[in-house]
């Protein structure tokens, strides 16, 4: 894992120096074991290394006989039989990022089609001048970019683009109010005007500055061969898991995992300890002396009965509002998610004592695990709804002017699923795959981990896994009113312990319950806020703050987190001293 950064100039000036020292310096907690960089006419590229595979040699910029070069946050899970395919290749590396650039001189900027595992990539042929960007398609690793003046940029963050020079930051209103309502935002378009993210799965070609072509690749199969034997189900789901985790494991370096006592950690557990001869790590958070659910005893069972080592990560009120400013700060592409919190203090403790963690995010959109998926396959007369029908402000009276246009992209996500006779459960799946799990869940992860040199690895968003789960009928994943059904039945037979199939509370982070415990002082402080003040009508936001309700609670969480964004985003205020603190500063 890495941060990559670069600047093509319309003009083919050289990139001037201090703008690509400012791309690296930003990114350097992205890649804090080394730097590269490349210039040849217009074309600056720079790299900043996290070293996961072939520690000795595998600096970038990668390069290759005819001289194009390649940049790289990714780790190419495959790259062992791609080596292997590309006999005729003298590899000058046993880095996983060079049979990339050696794909791309067999075939163009296609190259990507045969690429498993998680990548944002940068590359450069110099005897065309064209640049070649590309993304996962689940959009595992975040890649952005903007047109401007100086011509195209590029960078893992947006706040590197916005470091060097190259855009300003102010507000997009629509992906504002996308961000108000939904707590993340969709589609291409960022929270800062001029910042485009590349979609997942997504390829652009640049030439002189501009876009000149672009191709996707979906995440998601077909449904052209589905599979009604559930011996046969679960045979190929068991093959699928198993391969998945094999080659995310795939590292030069130690690494961990992060374990709720959910379904989707539980099953990683299962299958790491199995393939692995030494002890895995597992680290597991809590939120003591709150009346949030606790399920570290749970995982620490679980992790006694494979024989894995349990780390316990608990979590108070008072990191809560220590952290919050620097947390808000590394998440430059906001999500008002409030497992941004448990999620950094998990990085930073794992960054302690490995590089590499596996998690489980991608279960629940895989597997069909959410409650709204069950409502999708209704109709309308027996309670069905459609994705995300509600705002977190709607009849709240707290914003100033109502947030219209906010479910446009979900809306186009939908409408763009609904296509190649999928189910309405795989409409509703494909559509959150769309949005919800690269633009919160994913950049999430990549940001909080990112934020202490720890690379974050997603098994269960593989191709592999993928193929086996996605194309299911209906009633594998969602069985007389339980999700996941199919994961569920492999975990029970794998690890009983887990008991899969009793009911659980979803996890939860007590952010309501603290910030209704200072709701008083911390209403007046949002209120008056900067960014804030010019959406909000002051009286609204105070009584949201003092209400115990569970939707106030959660749009006060909203704004607190907003305000705090906004104070260093757009603003520039660094995030001194512990919540209150800085809310009270000036900006």
């Amino acid at each position: 894992m890495c941060g990559i950064a670069g600047l093509m100039t319309r003009d083919g000036s050289p990139p001037e120096d201090s703008v690509l020292d400012r791309l690296a310096s930003a990114l350097v907690h992205r890649g804090p074991d080394g730097e590269g960089r490349y210039v040849k006419d217009g074309m600056g590229l720079v790299h900043r290394r996290l070293a996961i595979i072939d520690l000795e040699a595998g600096d970038q910029p990668l390069s290759e006989p005819d001289g194009a070069v390649l940049i790289a946050n990714a780790e190419i899970y495959n790259y062992v039989e791609l080596r292997k395919a590309l006999k005729e290749v003298s590899f000058a590396t046993a880095s996983d990022c060079e049979p990339p650039l050696h794909l791309y001189r067999r075939e163009g900027a296609r190259y990507d089609a045969q690429l498993r595992g998680m990548y944002a990539i940068a590359l450069y042929d110099p005897a065309s001048d064209r640049l070649v960007l590309s993304r996962d398609p689940f959009g595992i690793k975040p890649l952005y970019y903007a047109e401007g003046s100086q011509g195209f940029a590029f960078a893992s963050e947006p706040q590197a683009l916005i470091a060097a020079g190259i855009v300003e930051p102010r507000i997009n209103t629509q992906a504002r109010n996308e961000l108000l309502e939904l707590q993340f935002t969709t589609g291409a378009d960022t929270i800062f005007n001029g910042i485009k993210r590349v979609l997942p799965g997504e390829t652009l070609v640049v030439s002189a500055g501009r876009i000149i072509d672009r191709h996707r690749r979906d995440a998601l199969p077909g449904n052209d061969a589905v599979i009604e034997d559930p011996r046969e189900v679960m045979s190929r789901l068991d093959a699928a898991l198993n391969d998945s985790v094999t080659v995310h494991q795939r590292s030069d370096v130690p690494f961990g995992m992060f374990l709720s006592g959910g379904v989707d950690s539980s099953t990683l557990l299962a299958l790491m300890a199995k393939l692995n001869d030494h002890p895995v790590l597992a680290f597991t958070v809590g939120f003591p002396g709150s009346g949030a659910h606790d399920e570290r005893a749970h995982a620490r069972m679980l992790t006694e009965r494979v024989g894995a080592k349990h780390v316990d990560v608990p979590i108070g009120e008072a990191d809560f509002w220590e952290l919050l400013p620097e947390i808000a700060a590394t998440m430059d592409d906001p999500v008002a998610d409030y497992a941004v919190l448990p999620t950094y203090v998990l990085g930073r403790l794992a960054g302690q004592h490995v590089k590499v963690v596996l998690t489980g995010e991608g279960g629940d959109e895989l597997f069909a695990g959410y409650g709204r998926y069950r409502s999708a396959r209704r109709p309308w007369w027996l309670g069905g709804r459609i994705m995300r029908p509600r705002g977190t402000f709607d009849n709240l009276d707290v914003l100033r002017q109502p947030t219209t246009g906010w479910r446009d992209g979900i809306a186009a996500a939908s409408a763009l699923a609904s296509s190649g006779g999928r189910t309405p459960l795989q409409i509703a799946q494909a559509t959150d795959c769309a949005d919800w799990l690269p633009h919160d869940l994913l950049l999430k992860v990549d940001r909080c981990l990112m934020a202490h040199g720890v690379e974050g690895r997603v098994p269960l968003l593989d191709p592999a896994v993928a193929a086996a789960a996605f194309p299911l009928p209906d009633r594998f994943k969602v069985n007389k009113g339980v999700g996941k059904y199919v994961l569920r039945k492999w975990l029970h037979e794998h690890l009983p312990e887990a008991a899969p199939f009793s009911k659980k509370r979803g996890f939860t982070v007590p952010v309501g319950e603290w910030i209704a415990g200072r709701g008083e002082q911390l209403g007046a402080l949002v209120a008056s806020s900067p960014g804030i003040e010019e959406i909000c009508r002051p009286e609204g936001v105070t009584k949201v703050f003092r209400s115990s309700g569970k939707r106030e609670g959660f749009a006060a969480w909203t704004l607190l987190f907003y305000a705090l964004w906004y104070r260093r985003h757009i603003l520039g205020q660094l995030p001194e001293g512990d919540t209150f603190e800085y809310l009270s500063a000036a900006p």
